[in-house]
């Protein structure tokens, strides 16, 4: 049986990370919906499971020292989030492995970061490929 709750977890992380990326240094209020899309709540007003694991994702992230964060709006965002110094650098830094040298240096240098490979797993679809880069994230 697949464990779809952890590819979901692996798509969210990489959503996470990426937007926070895009903007970096400004903090931000991420927004669960903005992420996942809508899930509506049940009849008691209890969030949906899916919209529930994504916000704990966010929580994780933080916990586990990638992104910080003023507080939580409700089950629904974190405000005033940003990246570490930590996660900055790893999704900033270039994998000698993807650089291209036939591009110029500040080209090959952000084509070949892990930002990037989030953006193209994402951009892809592929749970392998999500999955890798998010384990990557989580090696270094």
């Amino acid at each position: 049986m697949a464990d779809l709750h952890i590819e979901d977890f692996h798509q969210d992380v990489a959503r996470i990370l990426v937007a926070l990326y895009n903007r970096f240094p400004q903090p931000a209020s991420l927004f669960v919906i903005d992420l996942i899309g809508e899930h509506e709540p049940d009849p008691f007003g209890v969030p949906a499971p899916r919209h529930s694991a994504c916000f704990s994702a966010m929580l994780w992230l933080a916990d586990e020292g990638f992104l910080r964060h003023t507080d939580t709006i409700l089950q629904d965002a974190i405000d005033q989030a940003c990246l570490t110094e930590r996660a900055f650098t790893l999704l900033s830094a270039p994998d000698a492995e993807r650089l291209q040298p036939h591009l110029p240096a500040s080209v090959a240098r952000q084509q070949a970061s892990l930002a990037q490979r989030l953006r193209d797993a994402l951009r892809s679809g592929a749970s392998n490929e999500i999955f890798d880069a998010v384990q990557q994230c989580f090696r270094r």
